[in-house]
């Protein structure tokens, strides 16, 4: 009775991995991706700016742009996209606070297997 009750799990397993792997699967929209992508900027606008006080430094991180492009041809990497910060950073010194302003680039591929965005260093 137990080798039965494994079997049919197993069964019920391998039809519940198989209807997840079909090429007519559910593909994400670009909504979603973007969704996906503006969260994972507000996690970089968080570490960005979570200086230690000690350093004497303080950074604030502004989401300029977020962009995301449909990639049709390409199913394993289906969207590509980007985050633009402008950074303004200002440091305390004995001369007074020094003020920076800057802007960095990140760029991201979505991986459709893992679905997930996934860093592309640039080149």
């Amino acid at each position: 009775m137990k080798r039965r009750a494994a079997v049919l799990a197993l069964a019920a397993l391998l039809a519940t991995s198989a209807a997840c792997s079909k090429p007519g699967a559910k593909k994400a929209t670009k909504e979603q991706v973007t969704a996906a992508l503006q969260a994972e900027a507000a996690t970089m606008k968080r570490d960005g700016e979570k200086l230690d006080p000690s350093l004497g430094v303080k950074a604030t991180w502004t989401i300029a742009a977020l962009e995301v492009k449909e990639q049709p041809d390409n199913a394993s990497t289906p969207y590509v996209g980007s985050v633009r910060f402008k950074i303004n950073s200002v440091a305390t010194d004995p001369m007074g606070p020094a003020e920076t302003n800057f802007e960095r680039t990140f760029d991201y591929g979505y991986d459709a297997k893992l679905a997930k965005w996934l860093f592309k260093p640039r080149s």
